[in-house]
């Protein structure tokens, strides 16, 4: 079974950085597509970004754009979110999610994900 574990989130201010981990275990890590997804209070959750199977591909939403950066390390098997230039509309629980799959027409929906961690808060003040 498939585990996810996030970790790095924190409060900081308008325009500071943040890295956030995720920690996969449980089955062979790079057959694996990773996204990362977010969730503000009163929102759905919506799609941040994803990367391949082997990090060669990578996806994001036009909001993060230029200022998030997804990466993968198959040795460490964990995936990555390092984040810059945040805003106070950036602030939401951030939550990893992985499928066995391809990259897709899925890939930017919560459908397209088996397997969810916990989240972390991801707090931006003004």
């Amino acid at each position: 079974q498939v585990q996810l574990v996030e970790s790095g989130g924190g409060l900081v201010q308008a325009g500071d950085s943040l890295s956030l981990s995720c920690a996969f275990s449980g089955r062979a890590f790079s057959n694996y597509l990773m996204g990362w997804f977010r969730q503000a209070p009163g929102k759905e959750r919506e799609f941040v970004t994803a990367i391949s199977r082997g990090g060669h591909n990578t996806r994001y939403a036009d909001s993060v754009k230029g200022r998030f950066t997804i990466s993968r390390d198959n040795a460490k098997n964990t995936v990555y979110l390092q984040m810059s230039s945040l805003k106070p509309e950036d602030t939401a629980l951030y939550y990893c999610a992985a499928d066995y799959t391809m990259f897709g027409s899925t890939t930017i929906s919560t459908n397209g994900y088996d397997y969810w961690g916990q989240g972390t808060q991801v707090t931006v003040s003004s």
